[in-house]
């Protein structure tokens, strides 16, 4: 499974949709997940790919991973992914 699709999978997850309901273009306000659904997306991302999420769930506008919807959540995960490689 690639890195896209784990990530929308665990998305879907937390949101109680399937993986299919999900686009590159959703918020995660728009798939109805809260405050503590995301820090439970960051938990389970962190989790599955062996990774630390630059987040702080007290000042997620402050945080330097970007979360502004799907697509920018996956590109986070790969660039961890790409910089712990090395």
């Amino acid at each position: 499974m690639s890195v896209k699709d784990r990530v929308i999978a665990i998305i879907a997850e937390q949101a109680v949709l399937e993986p299919s309901d999900v686009t590159l273009d959703s918020t995660l306000e728009d798939l109805g997940i809260d405050s503590l659904g995301l820090v439970e997306c960051i938990f389970a991302i962190e989790e599955a790919f062996d990774i630390s999420v630059p987040f702080n769930a007290n000042e997620p506008d402050q945080s330097d991973f970007d979360i502004s919807n799907v697509g920018s959540i996956i590109a986070g995960v790969q660039t961890l992914i790409a910089e712990q490689a090395t």
